[in-house]
């Protein structure tokens, strides 16, 4: 029973959630900066995409600074995917942080505070340090253990080889565990770290691929080291900002930074950190990588939040700010003005403004079958082409909702694929705004606390068309 029941285990690591934007791999561009029709799942909005390329080259070659960026347009035509393209496209070295603009008033802090934060997260530093480091193959590893237990600590000899030299090392309990982990034989070429006295397996040495008939595929086969044992190497830590104030401003330290409970960091922690910083520049020591902060929904922030934005994008250490919102014109939170986007026009000045246009019923169909083939769901053409026509009349985040829910409604029938009957069947079973709204509209006398003045049918009759 113990052997059917190891069978049957599942490798959860390889789970992955299905999200709204799982399928972005990027944006969809060339060498030469042109967006490509269908590329790392972004569909049309090409004139954006070469945009936001622009700023993306320029963000790599740490041209720009301080600058900002609005992508702006109506809902469901692509804004979120573009700056989730941004973020794939920049790598792992580039910071990119990501936050929602209502995130900042449910925060235990103050909204200066919270917005520091977020700009912190986006501003790299790149630390050079050199190590000593013991590279060799091993020749032999011999440990003696002890004959009674608990009588002495295990002690052991490893014998190491470059092309050049051979040196034999005295081992003590802590190396010999690490060993241990490592799983380290002879014939595999390792790395010690001086300093913690880290071993890392670099692969198995070419002279030893014949030792065994048969390896799995994740055995990679190296040169031996040549020249000295002993060697130093340049080592490139990448943090951010505000991992480095988390780090000097707790007690507990880096722990926080694995809680989340970091609260207010003191103006003169980061006054002291950003003068050692600077005098690591100066040294050659680091240097500074202006990373991305995206804020979704920019028209939720305050007239305080957008002075503070004035002030911070005027920083020498700034980020690359995108905001994106889907509003028109509309009040500024705080005030009783309004204003493009909801954002000061002093602020929107300093804004390169992106726009985004609404999908084509071509663009949605393509968007569609993606969204298809990322949520595994087998779905004849007449289908796709109907639900292609309801998102062309609704939504396409409706159309996109659709898809999982038709599938589940053809797995009951036992079909195989999603018919033209599973796409009607869900289409009736959920409404959209639409559909919600003229239901409203003939039933709203029996709802609680409903109230049938002119202006609200003027605005409903509106919401309908």
């Amino acid at each position: 029973m113990a052997e059917l029941k190891l069978s049957e285990s599942r490798d959860l690591t390889r789970i992955e959630r299905v999200g709204a934007h799982s399928h972005i791999r990027g944006l969809g561009l060339d060498s030469s900066l042109e967006p490509r029709a269908v590329s790392e799942g972004m569909v049309g909005q090409t004139a954006a995409r070469k945009a936001a390329g622009v700023i993306l080259r320029m963000i790599k070659d740490g041209k720009i600074a301080g600058r900002a960026v609005l992508l702006a347009g109506q809902p469901g035509t692509g804004k979120t995917a573009i700056a989730m393209g941004m973020a794939k496209s920049l790598g792992l070295e580039t910071p990119f942080a990501m936050i929602a603009a209502s995130e900042i008033f449910s925060l235990e802090m103050s909204k200066t505070e919270a917005l520091t934060q977020a700009f912190r997260k986006a501003i790299g530093v790149r630390i050079k340090e050199e190590t000593e480091v013991i590279e060799g193959e091993v020749v032999e590893v011999h440990i003696d253990r002890p004959a009674v237990a608990g009588a002495a600590s295990k002690t052991g000899k490893l014998t190491l080889k470059t092309t050049e030299m051979e040196t034999v090392y005295d081992l003590g309990a802590k190396m010999i565990e690490a060993l241990g982990k490592e799983k380290v034989t002879s014939g595999d070429v390792i790395a010690i770290d001086k300093a913690t006295g880290k071993i890392t397996k670099l692969g198995r040495s070419f002279s030893r691929s014949r030792d065994f008939d048969a390896m799995g595929p994740q055995v990679k086969f190296v040169q031996c080291p040549d020249g000295e044992l002993q060697k130093r190497k340049e080592v490139v830590h990448c943090v951010t900002l505000h991992e480095i104030d988390v780090i000097n401003s707790r007690t507990q330290g880096f722990l926080a930074l694995f809680t989340g409970d970091t609260g207010e960091i003191r103006a003169e922690v980061r006054e002291q950190i950003d003068t050692k910083v600077a005098e690591w520049r100066e040294e050659g020591k680091a240097e500074i990588v202006p990373g991305v902060l995206f804020i979704d929904e920019v028209h939720m922030l305050d007239i305080e939040c957008f002075s503070f934005l004035n002030r911070a994008l005027e920083n020498e250490m700034a980020p690359i700010l995108v905001v994106a919102t889907n509003r028109g014109i509309t009040t500024i939170r705080g005030t009783n003005y309004k204003s493009p986007h909801g954002i000061p026009i002093d602020l929107l000045d300093r804004l390169l403004i992106i726009s985004t246009q609404p999908y084509t019923e071509d663009e949605i169909h393509k968007i569609l079958e993606i969204r298809c083939q990322e949520e595994e769901v087998e779905m004849t053409e007449s289908a796709k082409h109907l639900l292609t026509k309801i998102g062309v009349e609704t939504s396409l985040r409706y159309a996109i909702h659709l898809i999982t829910a038709a599938a589940l409604a053809c797995q009951k029938r036992k079909g195989k694929a999603v018919d033209l009957e599973d796409i009607n069947r869900v289409y009736n079973l959920f409404l959209d705004v639409k559909r919600s709204t003229q239901y409203l509209m003939e039933y709203q006398s029996q709802y609680m606390f409903s109230d049938t003045g002119e202006a609200d049918e003027d605005e409903t009759n509106a919401m309908v068309s």
